[in-house]
């Protein structure tokens, strides 16, 4: 795909690595949709990005709202091209002391919102006469679990076979499905879900550097899951 005039909407845009998608696709000559609900975040990325991007305050798991957005914002003469899911969270803790407000949150925001704007975007990619592509943004927590993270787990688990599905029953209507799956990311997601970062973690904008070569890559070439991880996690004593 060439991504210039191609028209991206991605979720949770307004910080870490959906900010960064934003950068690298508004550099290679792509218009970005960002989707997120802190609207000062999204217009600081405004000022930075210029008209090639147009935030838009929105809250993926308020089904009614994304269908709405759609409707008013494509059609089948103003069709999409790329799909990236990536807003998520994490909320971390023994099973036995995870609240229902917490799991329920997960549940919203990484599987139900991904399956509320995938569903209504797909009829529109079916409509683009190029190819589309859709790239799901998961994590090693979706190829292995671990205590004290069950939920994100299930999301992420769950996230996984979504991916898979979708790339098998939409590659012949000429889209894309990638799910991705990185491992730890100097971003805002630890510091929300009580951790903390370390200088050993990857940087959103060699994640973003490889989220554009996959969007780049031949029509009929697909990378349908790849696996990102710093080198060394952790320092070595």
């Amino acid at each position: 795909m060439d991504i210039s005039q191609k028209k991206a909407i991605i979720t949770g845009a307004s910080s870490g690595i959906g900010a960064a998608f934003s950068r690298a696709i508004v550099a290679k000559g792509g218009i970005v949709y960002g989707i997120a609900r802190r609207e000062d975040r999204l217009n600081e990325l405004k000022k930075e990005l210029g008209d090639a991007f147009h935030p838009v305050v929105l809250d993926i798991t308020d089904e009614a709202g994304v269908s709405t957005w759609v409707d008013q914002t494509f059609s089948a003469d103003n069709t999409p091209d790329i799909l990236i899911n990536n807003a998520g969270l994490g909320k971390f803790g023994n099973i036995d002391e995870l609240s229902l407000d917490d799991w329920h949150t997960m549940m919203n925001v990484n599987l139900n919102g991904v399956f509320y704007i995938t569903r209504k975007l797909v009829p529109l990619f079916k409509e683009n006469e190029s190819h589309t592509h859709i790239i799901n943004i998961a994590s090693v927590a979706g190829l292995l679990g671990n205590p004290k993270i069950s939920g994100y787990n299930a999301t992420k688990f769950g996230l996984r076979g979504f991916s898979e599905a979708l790339f098998k029953e939409l590659r012949y209507d000429k889209i894309k499905v990638t799910c991705v799956y990185p491992g730890s990311i100097a971003t805002e997601f630890f510091a929300n879900a009580g951790s903390s970062t370390h200088d050993h973690m990857m940087r959103s904008e060699d994640v973003a550097d490889t989220i554009v070569h996959i969007l780049e890559t031949p029509d009929n070439f697909l990378i349908d899951e790849i696996t990102l991880r710093p080198l060394i996690p952790k320092a070595q004593n």
